[in-house]
């Protein structure tokens, strides 16, 4: 009987989600192909599509199973050799007193730590990996243009045009249009999915997208150049490459905006202004006389200018564009069992919890951990290719509606958290009720293990719980302190007010009685104590 013809697998996005996606297809003897708008994403040359670098990333526990997941060795370590451990936030301001303070608070009670990682290098270590496997094949430059997910086939545009910029701005002429066939679809194409667009002409998909309030604009603080450290003390060597902490999340929080920075192994911080559109506007009117800007900083954000130079904080203002940020919740991720989205295709966030790619990296791992669920294993199965293509169909479909099921209600559960661990971040991080909350959840965690009990941030960072059992548990925990406060403190307190009524009461009655008795004596002696 002749070898059944393996599935093939399309994946349309190359960053980290579509990649870990093509490597998970592949490791399964998949057919795979990856389409990548852009250019190689390993050339330094390439443009990314924000036009900037991009906010840094934080692998945390998630992210790390996933990708121990992909079933290559050597993935993992080769990308913790360029990770930072971030043990916590590095919180900066200045006293009444004009002096300057940073104060850090850890993210976990036992230790655990999240990870500053490059975009880049993770990109690229990814698709190093799949470039040398015989059942990957990967496109760059091909943008797509439609998709038919019932005879699943799709189109997409070569991107191969002029380069220099005289001929780009002559009229283009059409570009080549390829068509490809495909058994499975998997779009991992970001926020503005193509994919998710053409599923949506074939799914009732419910669809909403939200940009808050703000802006970003990326600063760096730069590398130092270490001095007077022995040759042979490494760490030492390392450490003095940060002008801050290298081992932190550096905020500089406000009321209503916030600067932070997150280091990089080569010594740099990549730094982000979040800010509302009045503010940058407020900025950008006055940015031309040199002083402005540097002020605003001295005012809101103390100590950055002694850290990044006025001269650069006014170059990357100009010079880095002013982005939006974007949440975005839809529903079903999936087509029968031709095409799903995963990673910001699903469920664009905030950045604000430092679980987007995070959250797609667990994509990929729940959605091919159940199709390996439903898959049929059949070795001496009867039944010709077309019948097992059929039942494999079958088996995807049931896979792609668990996986819909599944997800929808952890990806709105987490984009609900990063838009609310933004005020966290710019205000609560100052707040005494927010530090009392932590430290009761942390010193319960450490002190009274059995009872299961974590902080929120601790839940989502350090373990693999759905995003809406954390959500669920978080609450639970918020209404058993509330109440064991009101027990605590409450109690004494009303009972205190409950004695001090009843006194009262007595004492008003007898006031009232020496009252009385006072107005007859008067009377008595006004008479000549004469009865």
């Amino acid at each position: 009987m002749a070898e059944a013809q393996r599935q093939k697998t399309v994946v349309v996005g190359a960053g980290p989600v579509g990649s870990l996606a093509a490597l998970y297809a592949a490791q399964r003897g998949h057919e795979v192909e990856v389409y990548e708008l852009r250019n190689d994403l390993r050339d330094p040359s390439t443009t990314p599509l924000n036009f900037t670098k991009s906010i840094n990333l934080a692998l945390s526990t998630r992210g790390i199973t996933a990708l121990q997941n992909s079933g290559n060795d050597t993935l993992l370590d080769h990308v913790f050799d360029a990770t930072i451990p971030m043990r916590g936030r590095m919180i900066h301001g200045r006293r009444p007193s004009g002096e300057l303070y940073e104060t850090a608070q850890d993210y976990d009670a036992h230790g655990r730590t999240i990870y500053a990682i490059d975009r880049a290098g993770l990109n690229g270590r990814l698709l190093d990996i799949l470039e040398q496997l015989p059942n990957v094949t990967l496109f760059f430059n091909y943008k797509m243009t439609g998709a038919d997910f019932r005879r699943r086939k799709a189109w997409f545009e070569v991107q191969d045009g002029p380069k220099d910029k005289k001929a780009s701005d002559a009229p283009r002429e059409r570009l080549p249009e390829i068509e490809i066939d495909f058994d499975f679809m998997i779009g991992a194409d970001g926020a503005h999915s193509p994919v998710r667009h053409h599923l949506m002409k074939y799914v009732m998909m419910d669809y909403q997208q939200h940009y808050i309030d703000t802006l970003w604009c990326e600063f760096q603080i730069k590398a130092q150049t270490p001095e007077d450290v022995p040759g042979d003390d490494k760490d030492a060597a390392f450490r003095a490459k940060f002008a801050i902490s290298p081992n932190h999340l550096h905020i500089w929080p406000g009321k209503d905006f916030m600067f932070i920075a997150i280091p990089s192994d080569d010594g740099s911080f990549t730094c982000t202004l979040f800010m509302p559109a009045a503010e940058f506007a407020h900025l950008e009117a006055t940015q031309d006389d040199g002083v402005t800007l540097p002020a605003f900083f001295d005012c809101h954000f103390p100590g950055v200018t002694q850290l990044i130079s006025p001269a650069d904080l006014i170059a990357s203002f100009r010079r880095n564009p002013h982005l939006p940020l974007i949440s975005v919740n839809c529903k079903p991720y999936h087509f029968q069992a031709s095409a799903v989205i995963v990673g910001d295709a699903a469920h664009a966030m905030v950045p604000f919890y430092g679980q987007g790619m995070n959250a797609g990296l667990e994509d990929v791992r729940v959605l091919f951990e159940l199709l390996d669920k439903h898959a049929t294993v059949e070795s001496n199965s009867p039944a010709g290719e077309e019948d097992a293509a059929s039942t494999n169909a079958a088996n995807r479909a049931l896979a792609l509606a668990e996986y819909s099921a599944l997800r929808v209600p952890d990806a709105y559960a987490i984009n609900d958290l990063a838009l609310h661990n933004y005020t966290e971040m710019r205000a609560s991080v100052l707040s005494p009720t927010y530090r009392l909350r932590k430290f009761l959840e942390e010193q319960l965690s450490v002190h009274v293990p059995w009872l299961g009990w974590a902080t929120k941030y601790s839940r989502v960072s350090f373990g693999n719980e759905r995003y809406s059992e954390v959500v669920r548990k978080s609450e639970f925990q918020g209404r058993v302190l509330l109440g064991g406060l009101v027990g605590t403190v409450g109690v004494p307190v009303l009972s205190g007010l409950v004695f001090l009524l009843m006194h009262r009461r007595k004492v008003t009655g007898f006031l009232g009685s020496v009252a009385r008795h006072a107005k007859y004596i008067a009377v008595w002696a006004a008479n000549g104590f004469k009865r």
